[in-house]
């Protein structure tokens, strides 16, 4: 059975490829049930299935951004957001939600608009809502001249390197339970 009071993971690849999140955070327990090329729209379709077997301390999404690159826009990937967190609601009224930013991945750069967009409107979403908080790993990622570094992403430039993922630990302890 899976572990109870873990820190249940749910997104795309950008998670799924995190194999060794564990060793990034020795202190905590998870459950990644990230699944690569996964959308908003996904999670809603298997949110049952995502949901409903475990009982998590605190969830943590990473997902939206394959939905730009299939052509929704912003506005779309809120509204599929906001399904997918009264989904989470219906299974877990009350645990801590955190939903990582959509990273700018290079690859990417033509969608980049749409996904500061839909970003912009996730966090404002949010920010109205109770138990649940965004984070922005956007910055992190960022050269000090403020673009996006190259060399922390795979040779797809689309799948983070473990320098990538090191960047996001930093960021992310803070909201980890």
């Amino acid at each position: 059975p899976p572990p109870k009071e873990a820190i249940l993971l749910l997104g795309s690849s950008s998670f799924t490829m995190w194999t060794d999140v564990h060793n990034y955070f020795p202190e905590k327990t998870f459950i990644n049930r990230a699944f690569g090329g996964s959308s908003l729209l996904d999670l809603n379709l298997y949110s049952n299935e995502l949901l409903a077997p475990y009982q998590p301390k605190q969830i943590v999404i990473y997902c939206g951004e394959n939905d730009i690159a299939n052509n929704a826009k912003a506005k779309t990937v809120l509204n599929r957001f906001k399904n997918f967190y009264k989904e989470i609601r219906k299974y877990h009224p009350n645990i801590p939600v955190e939903y990582v930013s959509m990273k700018y991945s290079p690859s990417r750069e033509n969608m980049w608009p749409q996904m500061k967009q839909a970003n912009s409107l996730i966090q404002k979403y949010i920010s109205k809502q109770k138990n649940i908080r965004y984070i922005d790993i956007t910055k992190v990622m960022n050269d000090e001249k403020g673009n996006v570094r190259t060399d922390i992403f795979l040779e797809d430039m689309l799948h983070m390197k473990p320098e990538g993922y090191q960047l996001w630990t930093g960021v992310l302890a803070p909201y980890l339970k």
